[in-house]
């Protein structure tokens, strides 16, 4: 088991930096404006709560590909509390064990809780860079997130979960080399506003 409450703690804190005016802006995410990916982040951290709590329905049989999410008017409170229900749910020795269910895949829940914490690692390195803002994961979950991508990066035809991973020199920080496994590039920054 791994506690997720640090990497969610730490995203949680930089929705109260994310100004409105940019929440039109570009992200490291193609597809998402800000307001897209912290609807996203608020849709994730309930999917992987409720594959946690093994409570399956609409919330872990969702595709997130399925359309452009929509951000609710209160996500400067419910975002951080629903990240700090993702964490809970975590805590539990069984959200680790048998089977369960996120974005409509069934997968063990040793691997779904892994999946859970890199989502938020990954997005919350995304929405820092989108919002100028420092971002320093705990080293346990930057680890556990290198750990996760790492196999993809020595076979051609694998991709990380948001692309092919980006090369990074070998004694890059962890947090860089992390971000390149994913498939983002670590020197990303938004254009001029």
């Amino acid at each position: 088991m791994l506690d997720l409450g640090p990497a969610t703690r730490r995203v949680a804190q930089l929705v109260d930096g994310v100004t409105d005016d940019r929440l039109d802006g570009p992200t490291p995410c193609p597809d998402y404006a800000v307001r897209e990916l912290l609807a996203h982040l608020a849709g994730l951290a309930v999917a992987f709560r409720d594959a946690g709590r093994k409570a399956f329905g609409p919330t872990t049989d969702t595709d997130p590909q399925s359309g452009l999410p929509v951000l609710d008017d209160d996500w400067r409170t419910a975002l951080p509390r629903r990240l700090d229900e993702l964490a809970a749910a975590w805590r539990a020795p069984e959200a680790w064990e048998g089977t369960t269910r996120a974005g409509g895949v069934t997968l063990p829940g040793e691997v779904a809780g892994l999946v859970a914490l890199n989502e938020v690692l990954i997005h919350g390195w995304d929405l820092a860079r989108a919002t100028g803002q420092e971002y320093a994961p705990d080293e346990a979950s930057l680890e556990a997130s290198y750990a996760l991508l790492a196999p993809t990066a020595d076979d051609p035809d694998q991709r990380g979960p948001f692309g092919p991973p980006v090369p990074v020199p070998a004694d890059a920080p962890l947090l860089d080399r992390v971000i390149g496994l994913s498939g983002r590039r670590p020197d990303w920054r938004p254009g001029p506003r």
